[in-house]
């Protein structure tokens, strides 16, 4: 399996510096970041919680479609949100405090406690999830 990269350039100190995050794998984009916009309004930057929300929303759906392929089962939809929550750490500093995942679908032929099994199934063994393992994890999921 291939391996993806991003890079980061930043200038300043902390409180006023400022960084540009790239996407090279994809060549998808580069995204400002700074650490006033991290710990408070985005103001149109992104921030590394934001990054890891996508990759665990985007990992979430492409793996809960296929627990649905093994059980012979297809989504017409399947939409995931991630809210990543950073808080202060014991001891100062900081650390990201908790994943809230809401996750919805339109699948056929499954009812609501399997649906909700399978969900808990394909948060257990996204890889994102996997490398998230430190972190608290809550997952609210139905079928929609």
């Amino acid at each position: 399996m291939p391996s993806r990269d991003a890079t980061t350039h930043w200038e300043g100190d902390l409180q006023s510096g400022t960084g540009q995050v790239t996407l090279d794998s994809s060549n998808a984009g580069q995204f400002a970041v700074s650490f006033p916009t991290r710990a408070g309004n985005p103001d149109g930057q992104t921030s590394p919680e934001e990054l890891i929300a996508a990759a665990h929303s985007s990992c979430l759906a492409m793996n809960l479609s296929g627990v649905l392929a093994s059980q012979e089962l297809v989504a017409e939809s399947i939409d995931v949100s991630a809210e990543v929550t950073l808080g202060p750490e014991d001891g100062g500093g900081f650390k990201i405090s908790g994943i809230a995942i809401t996750l919805r679908a339109k699948v056929d032929g499954v009812d609501a406690d399997k649906f909700a099994e399978l969900a808990a199934t394909a948060e257990k063994t996204c890889p994102v999830s996997k490398a998230l393992s430190g972190t608290t994890i809550t997952l609210d999921a139905a079928l929609s």
